[in-house]
């Protein structure tokens, strides 16, 4: 049963500068938009939008660790691809397809595994909420990203700064355990990774 984590962010928050401290052999990376890392750092990527890929590749991989950056191009692409299919089926389709990643995740993995799916976010026109991004109210309608995660940071920048927010102020959605992090962290993966380790006591497991 492994561990998926939400990393909400608007693009230049952080979300993948976060990695920085990860080794080579820490962790390997999807990358479904093919973009550079912001960093000097090599880490092992695979650029890829194919689901059944970044699922063939955490399983063969005996790497405790995995990032999907960024993970809204997943359904993006999908939406692009299936464009000119008429009908509501589609949306369906592709909260399925989402829905599976996250639940191979969870139920195909083992326990110490935890993979960090870091996504753009968008803003509720009506509430001010800041939510995961999708690719709009029919695909809202068929699945609530953020509820098939019990981990969700917000990655947030004053400019100065980059930070992880693990806890809702009511106009977010961020959420972790009680007494995991404090409400503010800084915006370092690895610090996060080792922290839910300790938390879960994972490391006793292995």
């Amino acid at each position: 049963m492994g561990i998926p984590v939400l990393i909400l962010g608007e693009s230049g928050t952080g979300k993948s500068a976060s990695l920085r401290n990860f080794e080579p052999d820490d962790v390997s990376i999807f990358n479904v938009a093919a973009k550079p890392l912001p960093f000097r750092k090599k880490l092992p990527i695979k650029s890829t939008s194919d689901y059944n890929t970044i699922c063939q590749g955490i399983a063969q991989s005996q790497k405790k660790a995995f990032v999907i950056d960024d993970s809204q191009y997943l359904l993006c692409f999908e939406s692009f691809a299936k464009a000119k299919e008429i009908g509501y089926g589609k949306f369906t389709d592709m909260a399925l397809h989402f829905y599976n990643l996250v639940q191979f995740v969870i139920r195909q993995t083992p326990p110490d595994v935890i993979v960090y799916f870091l996504h753009h976010t968008e803003t509720d026109g009506n509430t001010g909420k800041v939510k995961a991004k999708t690719m709009g109210k029919m695909l809202d309608n068929q699945l609530t990203l953020e509820g098939l995660f019990s981990i969700v940071l917000m990655a947030y920048t004053d400019g100065k700064k980059h930070t992880f927010i693990t806890q809702s102020d009511g106009f977010t959605t961020a959420k972790s355990p009680m007494e995991m992090f404090p409400v503010e962290i800084d915006n370092d993966l690895k610090a996060v990774d080792q922290a839910i380790r300790e938390y879960y006591e994972l490391n006793k497991k292995e």
